[in-house]
């Protein structure tokens, strides 16, 4: 089917990108991601993919490029990190607008000030409002598979919208992991053939786009938005079927691990996720019913899906590794309460901040706070609810 490698999860990522071959990219170099695209570049020059590289001067510039070559009917990538995504966070509304299925791989990284060039989510979460598809991966297999199941999701034609995979800067993108890669060509099938759908380079049918949209039809454009972004759910779960015939691994809107007849659960994004598994396994030998959600699709979120699937616990723990400020809570701990809240019959929750700068996730930490769900439970009060872990006082 494959071949077994040891290598990094940019690697891995950029072996991707190199499979499925696009048309173009534009980017412009950001710790953690450069590597990413330094291996990617060295793909197009050693004549190893097709792709036309395109020299920016910013990474404002690099997703205004993407957006010209999806317009102009290309299949298109790019990556970036921090504040590289904050730069291009005005040109993200127009790619998501435009209905422009652009592949993004984002390198988690921690915003500025101050300056700090380590794993948090705070990028992540600054542009999750802005109309992308957004999948997230524990590991260096898991953004693998997510960076070419992105291409199928995004350009399906019931969707159409741009798509980020999410991976944590260093934790995944530096560290050398054990992967299975898959033959080119099942790839290569598996993506397919790009369509066009009224690319602006088709000479034989011309058309223009019209950028202005007034208070007539903003609104209906933007409720048009929100219904394709409804049906993004079906298309995930329908592309990881396909995906999980072609690769034996299976992947959902969420991942639960040791969940189902927990009593107290930890939801937990990315790489802390394996860490956490640990400290559940050490919880469980001790007859103690602990378990975990880590999602997967956050972008859009699956808010029935998710409440379903935490709804019989407890207590529940929601791990954020970026904050909000100015919030009462992690944006992370906000959709988790917002699943729930719902159900007259509701786990007590509570949020811990983590990890921030890419402060290491350790596995007291893990062990703190499910003993801390263990109290809550038996007690039915919060001492906490919102908390820093691992923080120096």
């Amino acid at each position: 089917m494959g071949k077994i490698v040891a290598v990094t999860g940019n690697e891995a990522v950029a072996e991707a990108f190199r499979q499925v071959n696009p048309d173009v990219c534009a980017a412009y170099p950001i710790t953690p991601s450069t590597d990413l695209m330094q291996r990617f570049s060295s793909f197009a020059n050693n004549g190893k993919v097709k792709t036309e590289m395109i020299l920016v001067e910013s990474e404002h510039s690099a997703m205004s490029a993407c957006i010209g070559a999806s317009a102009g009917g290309g299949r298109v990538v790019t990556a970036t990190s921090s504040q590289g995504m904050a730069l291009m966070w005005e040109e993200l509304f127009i790619a998501s607008g435009t209905r422009l299925p652009i592949v993004m791989a984002l390198v988690n990284r921690a915003l500025s000030a101050p300056l700090n060039i380590h794993g948090d989510h705070s990028d992540g979460m600054g542009a999750r409002d802005c109309g992308w598809i957004q999948l997230w991966s524990e590991n260096a297999q898991e953004a693998y598979d997510n960076a070419i199941q992105s291409f199928r999701i995004a350009e399906h034609l019931d969707i159409r919208l741009p798509a980020m995979t999410c991976l944590d800067g260093f934790i995944i993108s530096h560290s050398i992991e054990r992967i299975e890669y898959l033959d080119d060509a099942l790839v290569k099938n598996f993506v397919g053939e790009y369509k066009q759908t009224n690319p602006l380079l088709d000479v034989d049918n011309p058309v223009s786009y019209g950028p202005l949209i007034l208070t007539d039809y903003y609104m209906e454009y933007r409720r048009a938005h929100a219904e394709v972004m409804s049906k993004v759910k079906g298309v995930v779960l329908d592309v990881a079927k396909d995906f999980e015939k072609m690769s034996g691994r299976k992947y959902g809107l969420f991942e639960t691990y040791r969940l189902e007849d927990a009593e107290i659960g930890i939801v937990v994004l990315n790489s802390a996720a394996g860490t956490t598994k640990d400290a559940v396994d050490m919880f469980r030998d001790k007859g103690i019913k602990a378990g975990l959600l880590k999602p997967r699709l956050f972008r859009p979120f699956p808010y029935e899906e998710v409440g379903e699937a935490l709804k019989h616990l407890k207590a529940v723990c929601v791990l954020d590794r970026a904050d909000a400020f100015g919030a009462s809570y992690g944006p992370l701990f906000m959709e988790i309460a917002s699943s729930l809240y719902q159900y007259g019959q509701r786990p007590l929750m509570m949020n811990k901040i983590y990890g921030l700068g890419g402060r290491d996730y350790m596995p007291e930490q893990a062990e703190y706070v499910l003993s801390d769900l263990v109290e809550t439970a038996k007690s039915g009060k919060i001492k906490t609810i919102r908390e820093y872990i691992g923080v120096r006082e």
